[in-house]
């Protein structure tokens, strides 16, 4: 079952690679899942297991993704 998750009260983290250009992305810990969007665009966001974002981080840290 799909259910939807309450993002109101998320606690959103903005990337420390930001830029002054608007080219942000913000990311909150939702325990089983993360909720990621783009600062300047609140509304459209979407969210990925925990496990999930945790891989993706992984590549890009490994540089297999850029």
């Amino acid at each position: 079952m799909i259910t939807k998750l309450d993002l109101a009260l998320a606690d959103w983290r903005t990337s420390t690679y930001s830029n002054t250009q608007g080219g942000c992305v913000s990311v909150a810990n939702l325990g089983a899942y993360c909720a990621v969007r783009d600062s300047k665009n609140v509304e459209q966001r979407f969210t990925v297991s925990r496990d999930s974002w945790i891989a993706f981080i992984e590549a890009l840290k490994r540089r297999e993704i850029q």
